[in-house]
């Protein structure tokens, strides 16, 4: 079993993905903490105890102080215990349907890793405590909305700090049963009881660090769902018999923005090969096709938007989702909560208060992320649209039908519910980083909205995930239907390479409606699974 080592400063997205995710054995990658972060988490706190630790250290926000409005009440060491237990219970007040277990993974690991890169100054049992319930698969069960983003995610890590510290109220979910965290952690062979320090409450509980791992998680996602787009247009365009002059270099050079330049390049090497995109094959009659077998068609010239004007789409998508991972890169690596400590350089450290906690770069990022992904599976529904039409698909089957008309609907419904999916993102896309309500008492006088930023961010690439898998499944079904017309003009290496690991999971509909919900949850589960773009790479090498 492989083990990702945490320092605070070197952590990629890759990482986390390893031991968020299985891989294809159903294994993940354990966390550990690196050595040198340890020790130097140990100083740190050697110190903090020796120094800010008494009843005459001057006030410190959190170390020793109350929190919010009660920042100049001095906390005596006597309560100390007593005012973490109480901090976590004051901020434990999120609601709703529990975040899936992905996300909570993501939140624990990235909270560890900000510990490592020793500004945070929790104990360095707390880190340990974190990746212990990390690795035995405990997740802490943690309500989805409450937070505004600042000071951090409050409440979703309260409960997450309540899970992994035992508190009765708290709850964990282990080997599929959703249970009391005492519970839990007893079955996981942990001790249930694990009191928390100075500044270990704030610690755990200040930060923008759920806003971080949907964030990751969003990302990632959408980094490879793009390259399934760019699949899913070049089977669209073998589909139609387009015109490939869109795509050529020359023109791309003329407006030279690297994204739609790159999409252009993946269209062309999956296009290599094809005789399907040809003057020669747009000769042959399509099945529903309004003209007489011999009659030669209309000149195309050029191809509706959603077609010729995909790479100044995909393109913008490519270069929105660069910006956005050196901004989640940047956060993955640092520390998000208040106050820090630093190393003065003479053996000692200083406390210094800040708003690294306001998630507004996640949020703006999460915003972004939505928009362009919104747009992403809206130019995708467009092309999966014109597949149904024989009016817009220069004749395909009506639907994309095989079987009796009228028995037999076809993929219509389909291309229904993957509008209502574009409908949803549409709203979904909204910004909400542009949103403030003050709290606590004025306090917070401006948050950044960055937890609902990034929810919203998820499930838009849910849905564009979908959206695309749809696409997939009705192009192929539309070349499996005129495969035996078209045999003439074979389709390229890498879509026929596509259309092969398509059907390797899914058979083309031929013998008339089936239950289509089954079809699309597997055309789904292909695209997250990455066999596609694997056949495809295999075939024609990497794609941008």
């Amino acid at each position: 079993m492989t083990t990702i080592t945490l320092d605070g400063r070197t952590f990629q997205p890759a990482d986390v993905l390893a031991v968020v995710r299985p891989d294809a054995s159903g294994a993940r990658a354990t966390a550990a903490l690196e050595e040198g972060a340890r020790a130097r988490l140990a100083a740190a706190r050697t110190y903090i105890d020796a120094n800010f630790m008494t009843d005459d250290a001057p006030l410190m926000y959190s170390f020793n102080t109350g929190v919010g409005l009660f920042k100049d009440q001095r906390v005596r060491m006597d309560e100390m215990q007593e005012y973490q237990r109480r901090t976590v219970y004051a901020h434990a007040t999120g609601v709703g349907e529990p975040f899936d277990p992905e996300v909570a993974r993501a939140t624990m690991l990235l909270r560890a890793n900000a510990f490592a890169s020793n500004y945070s100054g929790p104990r360095v049992a707390v880190v340990d405590r974190l990746l212990a319930c990390l690795n035995a698969g405990l997740v802490p069960v943690i309500p989805q909305k409450g937070s505004v983003g600042a000071s951090g995610d409050l409440a979703p890590l309260a409960h997450l700090a309540g899970a992994i510290c035992g508190f009765a109220e708290a709850e964990m979910v282990y080997e599929g049963k959703r249970l009391p965290a005492r519970e839990a952690l007893a079955l996981a062979g942990m001790e249930p009881e694990f009191p928390l320090e100075a500044k270990d409450a704030s610690a755990l509980i200040n930060g923008s660090t759920v806003s971080l791992a949907l964030g990751v998680l969003a990302l990632e996602d959408a980094k490879k769902l793009l390259k399934h787009a760019d699949i899913a247009l070049s089977l669209s365009l073998e589909c139609m018999r387009c015109e490939t002059k869109a795509f050529d270099p020359r023109l791309h050079a003329a407006r030279p923005h690297q994204g739609q330049a790159a999409t252009a390049r993946n269209v062309l090497r999956l296009l290599e090969g094809s005789l399907r995109c040809t003057e020669s094959a747009r000769h042959t009659v399509f099945p529903d096709e309004a003209r007489a077998p011999g009659t030669a068609p209309p000149p195309r010239v050029q191809d509706v938007y959603s077609l010729r004007c995909a790479p100044q789409v995909h393109g913008p998508v490519r270069e929105a989702l660069a910006y956005i991972g050196g901004i989640i890169g940047t956060e993955i690596n640092s520390a998000t909560d208040n106050p820090l400590i630093f190393d003065d350089e003479q053996g000692g450290y200083a406390c210094i208060s800040g708003g690294h906690f306001h998630g507004q770069y996640v949020a703006q990022a999460m915003d972004l992320l939505s928009i362009a992904i919104t747009d992403l599976g809206s130019i995708s529904e467009r092309r999966l649209f014109r597949l149904i039409d024989p009016t817009l698909s220069y004749g395909l089957p009506r639907n994309l039908l095989a079987g009796k008309k009228g028995l037999n609907t076809g993929f219509a419904t389909v291309q229904c519910t993957l509008s209502a999916l574009v409908m949803e993102n549409r709203t979904l896309s909204s910004p909400g980083s542009v949103d403030s309500i003050p709290g606590k008492s004025n306090a917070e006088d401006h948050v950044s909205n960055s937890t609902w930023c990034g929810r919203k961010a998820r499930t838009i690439v849910e849905n564009a995930e979908q959206i695309v898998a749809g696409e997939l499944l009705m192009a192929a079904q539309a070349l499996s239907l005129v495969a035996e017309v078209a045999k003439d003009h074979p389709i390229g290496r890498g879509t026929q390479a596509a259309l092969a690991a398509i059907r390797e999971t899914i058979p083309p509909a031929l013998d008339g409606d089936r239950w289509y919900h089954t079809e699309m949850v597997d055309a789904l589960a292909l695209l997250r699974s990455g066999a596609i773009v694997a056949a495809v790479e295999s075939a024609v090498g990497p794609l941008e």
